[in-house]
């Protein structure tokens, strides 16, 4: 079957120099890449949300602070001073 990928210029020219020295095609170079890839498991994310909880003392997180929005936490760190 054909079909038309596009490639960094990079690799492929990485990839022929490699089909050729292996003296294989450059298709099936592709195909044994795809074949790996296909039958490698694909891992699942162990990772959980947590929610954390405010602390109310003093040092801890200050109530409004969203410890997931990385760029409100440095707009609010640069202000600070």
């Amino acid at each position: 079957m054909r079909t038309t990928v596009r490639l960094d210029e990079a690799l492929i020219a990485r990839a022929k120099s490699e089909a050729a020295r292996r003296g294989v095609t450059l298709t099936s170079m592709i195909e044994q890449g795809l074949k790996s890839v296909l039958a490698r498991p694909q891992k699942r994310s162990t990772r959980h949300n947590v929610k954390l909880p405010e602390c109310k003392k003093k040092g801890g997180t200050l109530p409004g602070i969203n410890i997931d929005n990385m760029a409100d936490l440095l707009d609010r760190i640069e202000t600070r001073d």
